[in-house]
Parts: structure tokens; C-alpha cells; sequence
């Protein structure tokens, strides 16, 4: 399966173009720049306040929750109010749960994003084994609930999100598929087929998750899939990486998940989910959008043949060298061995030296190479197929590091990392990319209309009691529509179920509900307590 033109050289996807309002998406258009809005949408005024200086810094879409019909009728005061003060800038509905409130959002905005794991289904973590026949009476049923909003969109030309959250997969899907990236495909896959049949075209498709890996994997199956489909399946991509946290931490993630795929040539429209202020997610956006949209090095490779998989994690095999390579974790350059280490061997992957014979030394890329970083890595595990090798950064740039380094981490490929002028940034990208663990690590979602409580505030506060528990993973949730199952590889969960009103949860079981805020982080520290997973902060 072939999920991009050439991985030694980005070359942009091939994808239709489908109008969002009057902003096109996909086709020969750029990598378009969205967020969303925190306010409650039933008040008019807070959602144009906020987004008047989003619209102004260069948002190209924009979207607001709706999960009630209440919410969605409301869309129609803030379209207006927006309008009214010149603005031409699509407006996207997020929709959860209830079908009623896509088709009044319908009415108003350019683009509607449904969910496929909740649109027309429910998760309850219950294990059932479907038949044939069962499974296909509930894509009937499926096809029943979803079909008059495609049939709406279709006559009032309105565009389409199909937004798969890997938190929300339906059990129908989990006990089919598992909780994998091939889950995440079908599920929206299913709901293609429904738009298809009604010779419906207007789709975006994206692939969600708070794992990097996952986010990558499921991204490259999808596209895969979609070209075995058919030729005119060639669906254009929204990216992103959901609950990504805030931060340096949510930048990282983000440019791991979302920059990998722009360099494999896969995505055409953006969205950084930071647990912040919208605006902030802007300027991250631009910026691996630019560094995306930049000429590509053209070289010649002969014939290479992909030895990776690009669909499913595997570290690369290497020799040990001086505890690095082998069943090492990767390593730190700076810190946990010398810098320039005689051991180190810089190559030109495009002139190999004849490794054959010789002594085993830790290889790295030059810096004088024509190919740019992650084609010249690819190419050089390749061509050295069992000697270690050491991931170099020497712009220090966050953006560009996390990019660089940490695709190809994800890809299997790297024994050391080195970033100049900073080992805490190779730390926090091993930290991302789930090689190793150095600190508490958090699953913080965006906040939006739906969120219980103050996102921001709620995250800095657990992160200070919990920031110096090495290897937990705390999921912080504003609501419950992605929360079970974003949380379900967290250790320890913090949702919103209403105004004020907390649960915990351990892994995918709640343990305690309707707790106070104002005590709910007092319970959680006890309940990491209970499960034998706290350690006192060194004073």
C-alpha cells in the first residue's frame, strides 16, 4: 500500500478541492490555517469578541461547538454578527452526539464535522461479538440516521468534516477492529461509502489522537486506503493532534504529529489543538505551514526500495556501541554520552563510504548533504542496516526539531538524539514520542462551548502537584464526548460532567463522579496515592 508519492521527497498529495464556503481546500489552494473557538456558543457576543482577533491574525476557518440544537440555531446570530462586521471567513459547526443539531447547523455554516464514533453510535466499552449479518443491520442503521444530513448538505452546498477521534471510537468499531489505526479508518470509511452512495463529494476527512504515533499511522493508512478506493477518492486532509496539551510540551506533539505527515506530502488544512487561548495556536500553524510549503531539494536516488513500515511501529535493528544502539533506550548526546564522541561517524548518505569490515561507530547525517533531514535519515538506516544512529538538529528551532527528530523516531529510526543548544528540548521530544519518560505526561484537551470547567487553570493546577511524577500519564478532559476515550492508555483521568462537577477515572474505568471542583484535585492526588503511584516532590 502506497500512502505518499515518493518518501524520500515531499511532494504535496493529489487531492480534489472541496469548497468551504468561499475558501477552497485541497487541490492546487495552500495549507489553510483553522482553530476554534473556547466561548460558549449560545453567547453571541463572547464567540464574536474572541474571534474578531483570531479572524484578524489570518484564521482561514473557524469553528464553534454545537451540542445542542439550542447551539446550533445559535449559529445563526454569531454567522450574522460575523458577517455584519465584514468577515467572509467559513464558519464550521462541531457536532457530538446528536444528529438533530447537524442539520440545523446546516442551515448556517459552510462546513458541519461530525464524529463517526458518536454521530449515530455510543461508547460504552461493552464486548460484544457481531455476526456478519449484525454488523451489516448496524450499518443500515448507521446509513438510516446519517443520510438526511448528507442529502442536507448536499442541496445547500455545505462542505463536510469526517472527524475520527481515537478517543471516540464506537464499540461497534472496537470490538471489530480494535483500538487501532485500522479502527480509526473504517469508522470513517463507513461513513465515505454513505456519501458516495448519494454521489456527495464535499468531504474533509481527519484522523485524530493524542498519540503521535497513532496520529501518523492511521494518517498514512487512511491515504492508503482512500487510493485503493478508487482514484476519485482522493478526499483532501484536515491534521492535527488532539489534546496536545500547552506549552512546549503541546508544540512538540503538535509539530511531531502534524509536521511529520506535511513532509510526507499528506494534509490541507491545519488546526494546533494547545490547551491555551486560541490565538495562540496561530503562529505554530504558520509556522509548520511555511516550513511545509517551502521548495523541496530535487536529487537524484536511483533505485531505493522502502525496507520500513510506515504503518505500524517498529524500532529499527542495531548494533550496541557503548550503550548506545541494541536494546538501549536512545540516548541523549550532551548529556548521557560526549558530544563529538570519537565513536560518531558523520556520512553523506547519498556516498556511502563501504561500511563493510570495519569497526562499528554511531553514524549520523552531514551537515553538507543535498537531501533534506528526515529523506537523508530514511536513506541512511537503509544503507547502514545495523549500525546505530544519531539524530541531529542544529537549528535549535522547537518546530523544526520535533519535526526532524521526532517523525523519524516515530518511524523506528534513531539510537541518540542530539539538539544543539538544548537537551532538555531532545528530552521532551523522547518524552513525546513515547520512547522514554522522564516526567508526569499529560493528555490536556483544547478548550471549547462544551468545556465544564476552566481548562487553563485546572491543567496548571494539577500540573503543579503531579509535574515531578516520572511515568504517569494524567488525562485532563473539559467534557465527557472525547474523555473516556482519550483517557483509556492514561493512568488517571479529570473530566467535566457538568457546571462544577468532576469525575475520576482509572484507565477506563470512573471511579469517582460528581466530586466538587473545588476538591477535585485533592481526590485525584489521593487516588494516585491509592494506587501506589505518588512519590513526595524533592524539596
Amino acid at each position: 500500500m502506497n500512502y505518499c508519492a515518493n518518501p524520500f521527497f515531499r511532494r504535496r498529495r493529489v487531492t480534489r478541492e472541496v469548497k468551504v464556503g468561499n475558501v477552497g481546500v485541497g487541490g492546487d489552494n495552500s495549507i489553510r490555517i483553522q482553530t476554534m473557538l473556547t466561548s460558549d456558543t449560545m453567547n453571541t457576543e463572547a464567540c464574536v469578541k474572541e474571534a474578531i482577533p483570531i479572524l484578524e491574525a489570518g484564521c482561514e476557518i473557524i469553528r464553534l461547538t454545537a451540542p445542542s440544537i439550542n447551539d446550533a440555531k445559535s449559529l445563526k446570530n454569531f454567522v450574522a454578527e460575523i458577517r455584519k462586521r465584514g468577515f467572509t471567513t467559513p464558519i464550521v459547526a462541531d457536532i457530538h452526539f446528536v444528529p438533530a443539531a447537524a442539520m440545523e447547523a446546516a442551515l448556517w455554516v459552510e462546513k458541519v464535522r461530525i464524529n463517526p464514533g458518536n454521530y449515530a453510535d455510543r461508547k460504552k466499552f461493552s464486548v460484544r461479538e457481531y455476526t456478519d449479518n449484525q454488523y451489516e443491520q448496524e450499518l443500515e442503521r448507521l446509513e438510516e440516521a446519517f443520510t438526511p444530513l448528507v442529502l442536507r448538505l448536499k442541496e445547500l452546498g455545505r462542505a463536510l468534516r469526517i472527524g475520527t477521534n481515537h478517543g471516540s471510537l464506537s464499540d461497534r468499531i472496537l470490538n471489530r477492529y480494535g483500538d487501532t489505526p485500522l479502527g480509526m479508518v473504517e469508522s470513517a470509511l463507513e461513513f465515505v461509502r454513505v456519501c458516495r452512495k448519494h454521489n456527495y463529494h464535499d468531504i474533509i476527512l481527519s484522523m485524530k489522537s493524542s498519540n503521535v504515533k497513532v496520529v501518523i499511522e492511521t494518517y498514512r493508512l487512511l491515504c492508503a486506503r482512500l487510493t485503493d478506493e478508487g482514484p476519485d477518492c482522493n478526499y483532501p486532509l484536515h491534521l492535527g493532534v488532539t489534546e496536545a496539551g500547552d506549552g512546549e510540551d503541546g508544540r512538540i506533539k503538535s509539530a511531531i504529529g502534524i509536521g511529520a505527515l506535511l513532509e510526507d506530502g499528506l494534509g490541507d488544512t491545519i488546526r494546533v489543538s494547545l490547551t491555551e487561548d486560541s490565538i495562540h495556536e496561530l503562529p505554530v500553524c504558520l509556522k509548520l505551514v511555511e516550513r511545509a510549503s517551502r521548495p523541496f531539494k530535487s536529487v537524484t536516488l536511483g533505485t531505493v526500495t522502502e525496507t520500513r513500515d510506515p504503518f505500524s511501529y517498529k524500532r529499527r535493528p542495531s548494533r550496541e556501541l557503548n550503550g548506545v544502539g541494541g536494546d538501549n533506550v536512545v540516548r541523549v548526546c550532551g548529556d548521557e554520552f560526549p558530544l563529538n564522541a570519537p565513536e560518531i561517524l558523520e556520512v553523506d548518505p547519498l556516498a556511502m563510504p563501504d561500511l563493510h569490515g570495519q569497526p562499528v561507530r554511531l553514524l549520523t547525517v552531514c551537515d553538507t548533504g543535498k537531501l533534506e533531514p528526515i529523506a537523508a535519515y530514511r536513506l541512511l538506516a537503509m544503507r547502514a542496516p545495523d549500525w546505530p544512529i544519531l539524530l541531529r538538529d542544529r537549528t535549535g528551532d522547537l518546530l523544526t526539531a520535533s519535526t526532524n527528530i521526532g517523525s523519524l523516531l516515530c518511524d523506528g529510526i534513531g539510537d541518540a538524539v542530539e539538539v544543539t543548544g538544548s537537551v532538555t528540548l531532545a528530552y521532551n521530544i523522547l518524552q513525546a514520542t513515547g520512547c522514554r519518560s522522564f516526567k508526569a505526561d499529560y493528555i490536556a484537551c483544547p478548550s471549547c462551548g462544551r468545556t465544564q470547567f476552566d481548562l487553563q487553570a485546572v491543567t496548571a493546577r494539577i500540573k503543579a502537584r503531579t509535574a515531578h511524577l516520572k511515568g504517569v500519564k494524567i488525562a485532563v478532559m473539559g467534557c465527557i464526548v472525547n474523555g473516556p476515550g482519550e483517557m483509556a492508555d492514561a493512568d488517571f483521568g479529570y473530566v467535566g460532567t457538568a457546571p462544577g462537577k468532576i469525575s475520576l477515572w482509572v484507565g477506563k474505568q470512573q471511579i469517582k463522579q460528581h466530586i466538587p471542583e473545588e476538591q477535585a484535585v485533592d481526590e485525584l492526588v489521593m487516588l494516585i496515592k491509592e494506587h501506589g503511584k505518588w512519590i513526595e516532590p524533592k524539596t
